[in-house]
């Protein structure tokens, strides 16, 4: 998958293809159904598939407070591979970008920029200045240029509307399988192994330490895990995502302890898919009564992972 950071970095080759537009935020069971029908579509027309999106996402641009980010960049965009996309279009989400009119939006990005002969938007898309563009006039729009505009339905499970929304509350509140049967797999995160403390080595828990995005769904806490990307099978673990208050910790990171494991992994990269929430974080009074609870989280991981 190509990404592409901007349209002044587009090629001549990434013109002509079959896109949609939006945060992508979750990469939900209902955006890989989007983006399942897209591939169909890129098939018959033996064009690329594109995925546009934006960076900051317009909610981080536009609020003083706005919701946790689903999954940092750097994820969202190793997925939208997995998913099979050919092109991934970061645009620069600012101020000159959102006060261009509904019809610059089109002609210069869509027609002009990337040509595009069939776009999928959901039917209460809005966008450009003060979200005057709607599916009606990207319809209208695209029946002079030659670009098929279609609306993707909404997807639900279990009776209500999958969205992005919807996972971020189970996120936010622990309920780590809800997200998951929602996302169609484990919610994971990824990254190089890093250099942290190396306290945990010094009780016999030592961890694979990744920096985590601040301002990120999962609630902070403890998790059973397995991680992918040491060796051919994943590897079960328990982690901890969070700042660490009872080391006086400043940054969010994500610990992973795993079991029956021996070896050098710094700048490694691995993906740590969270499995099952067992508690919130807690400052400790002291080192002595951390090591007791970890004891007590890998025992119960083991147990869940079995």
């Amino acid at each position: 998958m190509r990404y592409i950071r901007g349209l002044p970095s587009l090629k001549q080759s990434d013109k002509g293809c079959v896109a949609s537009i939006g945060n992508f935020d979750g990469l939900h069971l209902g955006h890989r159904k989007i983006i399942n029908n897209l591939k169909i579509q890129s098939d018959a027309l033996k064009l690329p598939l594109t995925i546009i999106s934006f960076e900051p996402l317009p909610s981080e641009f536009f609020m003083p407070e706005p919701p946790a980010r689903i999954y940092p960049q750097r994820d969202k965009v190793r997925l939208l591979k997995q998913l099979g996309v050919d092109n991934y279009l970061c645009l620069k989400f600012d101020a000159e970008f959102a006060n261009q009119s509904p019809e610059d939006f089109v002609n210069h990005i869509l027609n002009e920029s990337l040509n595009v002969k069939y776009f999928a938007v959901g039917d209460d898309f809005k966008f450009g200045h003060q979200r005057k563009g709607d599916f009606k006039l990207l319809k209208t729009m695209g029946d002079v240029s030659g670009m098929q505009v279609v609306d993707t339905p909404t997807y639900d499970y279990a009776g209500e509307r999958i969205s992005s929304t919807r996972i971020r509350k189970c996120l936010e509140t622990g309920n780590i399988k809800g997200a998951n049967e929602l996302l169609g797999e484990c919610y994971q995160l990824s990254g190089r192994v890093r250099h942290g403390d190396k306290r945990g080595r010094t009780i016999g828990f030592p961890t694979l330490n990744m920096k985590v995005l601040d301002h990120i769904a999962p609630a902070r806490g403890v998790y059973a895990v397995r991680v992918r990307g040491l060796s051919k099978e994943p590897l079960n673990g328990v982690a901890n995502l969070g700042a660490r208050p009872t080391v006086a910790g400043i940054e969010n990171r994500l610990e992973t302890h795993l079991f029956d494991f021996d070896g050098d992994v710094y700048g490694k990269y691995i993906c740590v898919e969270l499995v099952v929430f067992l508690r919130a974080e807690k400052k400790f009074d002291d080192f002595g009564e951390l090591k007791t609870q970890i004891v007590q989280d890998a025992e119960q991981a083991r147990s869940l992972l079995a």
